[in-house]
């Protein structure tokens, strides 16, 4: 089994910043890739930004320039630096983690889900 669990999130004011936490632990073998996504009510998870574990990154338009994700290979965990915050990104933030459970005929690849942290950006 694999756990993913985000942390973070809470109330901040426009132009303020709040980082986002996301561990993934249990009988992984390896981590290909980590990432958030972020959802409002009545809208599809929309991508944020996803690190692999070469270090490459990809974000959405809506948020280069503000957001920085980064992952820690060693402890399996991902942050998302999220600046200059503004109305429009208040949503629950899902982590998700890309891995190998496993080894051999044994081994599996899947997506892992947390189950979400609320941002509001909100004076």
């Amino acid at each position: 089994q694999v756990q993913v669990v985000e942390s973070g999130g809470g109330l901040v004011q426009p132009g303020g910043s709040l980082r986002l936490s996301c561990a993934a632990s249990g009988s992984i073998s390896s981590v290909f890739a980590m990432g958030w996504r972020r959802q409002t009510p009545g809208k599809q998870r929309e991508r944020v930004a996803s690190i692999g574990n070469n270090g490459v990154t990809d974000y959405a338009d809506s948020v280069k320039g503000r957001f920085a994700i980064s992952m820690d290979n060693a402890k399996n965990t991902v942050y998302l630096q999220m600046n200059v915050l503004k109305s429009e990104d208040t949503a629950t933030y899902f982590c998700y983690a890309f891995v190998k459970t496993g080894s051999g005929t044994a081994a599996y690849t899947d997506y892992y889900w947390g189950q979400g942290t609320q941002v509001t950006v909100s004076p």
